[in-house]
């Protein structure tokens, strides 16, 4: 991919991160992510009363020798979680703009890296029309990551995307065991609130990560444009249109991008989901480093 942000540098800074996920998840035994639930780790966490049916071999005699009470050594719990990344490839997410593909590309990679990082199954989920596509299978550890990376920067950005259908196709989503992210700039008419119900519905952690560039955010058009949408393969598409653009149409926009954005943000609230919406002008190190630590998914 032209203007590829992906390199040895870009994934040496990541070495000190990893990715916060929530500790009341289930997840697979084996993993980094220390859960509620008390295991068989090396890592004493808590004594409590021995009941009926416990493991007696877990019994501290020490105790019962002090107290004449048997109590067990209880040890922390470790988990492998499933971690989910749904890369919208939809004409708007980068067929105008390489640099916004490689943009949601790093993201994605950067995403994929902590979660290997942490021992953690990794997918990589490619978002066409109404399918979801896992051309990697399901990766674990940093080599099969590191042979995978060729092919997402090979991703292409074309056509529509129907979030809500392409999410629900996936076959591989867990339950109750990880983090599902989609990385999109949600200019969409599919509804992909019922996408993030359904990963809600399936227990899962989500983040949305909202990647736009700078002339989306703010519009620098001015006098008389022909706008043609990305997506749209028909030059009659009603979608494509000749306008003038005036101050009260600049307006006009910025109150209805706000109303968009707002929309986003209040919907995940209410849901209890991560939500970060980035331009393609910061330095993709300040997302990572900074963004994500605030909402919480990265530690």
């Amino acid at each position: 991919m032209k203007g590829s942000l992906l390199n040895d540098a870009f994934f040496s800074r990541l070495e000190a991160m990893s990715l916060n996920l929530k500790s009341s998840l289930a997840g697979y035994f084996g993993g980094k992510h220390l859960v509620k639930t008390y295991g068989q780790t090396v890592e004493f966490a808590d004594f409590r009363e021995y009941q009926l049916g416990d493991d007696i071999r877990r019994i501290d005699w020490n105790l019962f020798s002090r107290f004449e009470k048997y109590f067990l050594r209880l040890y922390t719990d470790e988990r492998q979680m499933q971690v989910q990344l749904f890369l919208d490839c939809s004409a708007s997410m980068g067929s105008e703009d390489p640099h916004k593909a490689a943009y949601a590309v790093a993201a994605t990679a950067a995403l994929g890296f902590l979660a290997v990082q942490n021992m953690d199954k990794l997918s990589i989920n490619f978002l066409r029309e109404g399918k979801s596509e896992n051309p990697f299978g399901t990766m674990v550890g940093k080599n099969a990551f590191f042979r995978a990376m060729g092919g997402l920067e090979q991703a292409m950005f074309d056509g529509e995307t129907d979030i809500e259908k392409s999410v629900k196709s996936c076959t591989d989503t867990g339950e109750n065991n990880g983090l599902s992210v989609i990385i999109s700039d949600f200019f969409t008419e599919s509804d992909w609130k019922k996408a993030v119900d359904y990963l809600l519905y399936k227990k899962r952690q989500v983040l949305l990560v909202q990647v736009l560039t700078p002339e989306e955010i703010d519009p620098s058009y001015d006098g008389r444009m022909n706008l043609i949408d990305a997506e749209s393969v028909d030059v009659s598409d009603p979608r494509n249109m000749k306008v003038r653009i005036t101050r009260g149409l600049q307006a006009a926009y910025a109150e209805a991008f706000h109303d968009f954005i707002e929309d986003i943000s209040s919907f995940c609230k209410r849901r209890g989901v991560g939500y970060l919406s980035v331009s393609t002008e910061e330095p993709i190190e300040r997302v990572l480093f900074g963004e994500l630590l605030k909402v919480g998914v990265m530690s």
